[in-house]
């Protein structure tokens, strides 16, 4: 995996997190005098972008969200670089930036099979820029070099699904304009466009039957970014009268960044499929970033965007667990990174008057002050997780358990696409002692679908009620949730298959999907006994008769364990946790898997069926400020809940760097 590009940007957001958090709690009065543009900066775009190969080398179509699919679909990334501001207003400078592309459009993909299709992976340049300040104003041209990796998948019979990748990286040119903004202190938001040329490049593909295709690459990408400038360096003369424009309590920006490796060794497997973990063990890592963008729009309304880049695989491809161990491994991993925009949202908060309460600045959430009594709106495309389900010991695998089944009640199939994400409404009324929200949202087109419809749907209710035993604060949260969804029924595909051993059962399921029910609850329980000390317990359940849709292989599930902060030792900002779950499954879901049926993530090919009991602990060791170096172990005895196979040691770490 190729994870330069990546870490080039965490560097960047590690070196400049205490300027930021300094700079953004107070700014520096504007006397008038103009803005200087000496010094580094470091910053991450987001934008749309389109790219031509040649003639028969069908691109694939990446996903434009709101904008059409195109080869490159949605991008974003990363920018790094050094302006020098002369005394006749010019600025000259560096930049050197890696832009990422979306992943595949599938139901565009569907409609256009063919033997193989071209993608970009990424591109990465360094470039001159020359510039003119009008103060906070730099309109600017910029051109260089450029590289990028190029590869062509192989597609099976069915023209959509990838066998072979065959992958090379092309060097080339670039060039571009654009205008940067000051918009406060420390900050400047820029609109670039810029064409990149890349060398010709003839895939031989003899081997499959295809010929030679020749990929010669033409992008456009059109940009949008943020940079926060560091200032003049003390070895270098300062501008007279240099000032900046204050900061802005409307608008905020959060980054965090988080690898995550992890890895078994030889475990048990009399027999296995390919939905099994491998039974010679293995090894893989993820890699996230996520920037965090929220701006108020007037008294109570805010909206919030939050850009993704993902890397990486899950063991075995996020398969062979149903209480999976790695809470980043999404179901659409990648060798490169894939940037998508997994939250974007409108959020109308109406206060009812009475006692207020602050808020604090964070990712999501800008800070002020709002009623306790109050009444909140969100429309738009978040993960459920933000808002149902919490947990204050148990919740966030970049920060506490990593496991699937620790951090979420494990039954709530709740709706998705394949990084877990959905579009929808929720409301929440909210008093001192308890909540009530609800909420109705896209599922899923079909069971691991990453495409979203409101032509069925999912909804879900929680009350939540706030307490103190012996005056330590507690939580209890219950959730009652119900989904429709295109699935098969397990009762049928099983005496179908039966009756018709000449068929596959999976093809038996598939043609079995139409709209049917699932239906469950869930129960959340945060308490905590000493001011260093909280427990957590979760019990879920569905009714388990037709097909999971979207979250994973768990009809019942129960967890629980502690979280002790490191103050008794002197480490006040690290934790320990340690807990447990049991999954299980219903009666009709252990026949389809001992019938040879596959699920979401698990489905061995037999089952000799027990219970999947899970054990995690981990250390977080706070590095500095925001920054969280984690080790964890996770024990799983029965894996994807066969007796036969298992059991599993995992061993994990995770660094973790937000501000």
């Amino acid at each position: 995996m190729k994870y330069i590009p990546v870490i080039g940007g965490a560097i960047a957001v590690l070196n400049c997190s205490q300027a930021l958090t300094s700079d953004l709690s107070a700014g520096v009065p504007n006397s008038g005098k103009p803005y200087a543009w000496t010094g580094f900066y470091a910053g991450g775009h987001f934008g749309y972008g389109a790219a031509a190969f040649s003639h028969g080398a069908n691109p694939l179509p990446a996903q434009g969200v709101l904008l059409p699919q195109s080869a490159t679909g949605l991008i974003g990334g990363y920018q790094l670089g050094y302006n020098r501001q002369l005394a006749n207003r010019a600025v000259i400078g560096v930049e050197a930036d890696a832009t990422f592309t979306s992943p595949a459009d599938g139901p565009a993909l569907t409609r256009s099979p063919v033997p193989f299709n071209t993608t970009i992976d990424y591109v990465g340049t360094v470039r001159g820029r020359i510039g003119y300040a009008f103060d906070r104003f730099m309109p600017y041209v910029t051109g260089g070099v450029a590289w990028g990796h190029t590869h062509i998948n192989v597609n099976d019979a069915d023209g959509v699904t990838p066998l072979f990748p065959v992958g090379h990286y092309q060097a080339g040119w670039t060039a571009g304009l654009g205008l940067e903004y000051a918009v406060s202190s420390g900050w400047t938001a820029k609109a670039e466009y810029g064409y990149v040329d890349l060398s010709h490049k003839a895939y031989d593909l003899s081997g499959f039957g295809l010929g030679s295709v020749n990929v010669d690459p033409r992008i456009h990408l059109f940009r949008l970014g943020l940079n926060y400038q560091f200032g003049a360096r003390p070895w270098l003369p300062a501008l007279d009268g240099k000032t900046k424009p204050p900061a802005s309590d409307d608008w905020n920006v959060h980054v965090q960044t988080t690898v995550l490796p992890q890895g078994y060794g030889p475990i048990r497997s009399p027999y296995a499929s390919p939905q099994s973990l491998p039974g010679g063990g293995q090894f893989q890592a993820t890699w996230t970033t996520t920037a965090f963008l929220g701006a108020r729009l007037w008294h109570g309304g805010e909206v919030y965007l939050n850009p993704e880049l993902a890397q990486g695989f899950g063991l075995n491809g996020t398969l062979g667990l149903a209480g999976f161990s790695n809470g980043e491994a999404q179901k659409a991993g990648a060798a490169f990174p894939k940037i998508r925009a997994q939250r974007y949202y409108f959020k109308q908060t109406f206060g009812l008057g009475g006692e207020q309460e602050a808020v604090e600045d964070g990712p999501n959430q800008l800070a002020g002050k709002r009623d306790i009594d109050r009444f909140t709106l969100i429309l738009g495309r978040f993960a459920i997780g933000d808002f149902f389900d919490g947990n204050s010991y148990a919740k966030d695998p970049r920060a506490d358990f990593m496991n699937w089944a620790m951090w979420s009640s494990g039954a709530y199939d709740f709706p998705a696409d394949l990084p877990g994400y959905t579009r929808g409404a929720m409301v929440e009324l909210n008093r001192k002692d308890w909540a009530i929200r609800a909420g109705l949202f896209q599922v899923p087109s079909a069971p691991n679908s990453d495409v979203l419809t409101f032509k069925t749907g999912g909804t879900v209710v929680e009350f939540e009620e706030r307490h103190t035993i012996f005056e330590q604060p507690g939580k209890l949260r219950v959730g009652v949730f119900a989904n429709r969804g295109n699935t098969a029924n397990y009762h049928e595909v099983v005496d179908l298959a039966a009756a018709n051993s000449a068929f596959d059962i999976n093809t038996i399921t598939f043609a079995d999907q139409r709209t049917r029910l699932k239906y469950g609850f869930y129960v959340n329980v945060e308490q905590q006994i000493v001011s260093d000390i909280g427990l957590f317990a979760r019990a879920s359940w569905n009714d388990g008769q037709n097909q999971i849709l979207s979250f994973t292989d768990i009809d019942c599930s129960v967890s629980g364990g502690l979280s002790i902060k490191g103050t008794r030792w002197g480490r006040a900002d690290d934790t320990v946790g340690i807990g447990g779950a049991i999954n299980g499954l219903s009666t009709a879901h252990r026949d389809f898997l001992a019938a040879g049926g596959t699920g979401l993530l698990i489905g061995d090919g037999q089952l000799n069926y027990r219970n999947e009991r899970i054990l995690e602990a981990y250390y977080a060791y706070s590095v500095i400020r925001g920054v969280t170096l984690t080790g964890d172990y996770q024990l799983v005895v029965n894996p994807a809940y066969n007796a036969d196979r298992g059991p599993v040691s995992i061993f994990s770490g995770r660094l973790h760097a937000e501000f």
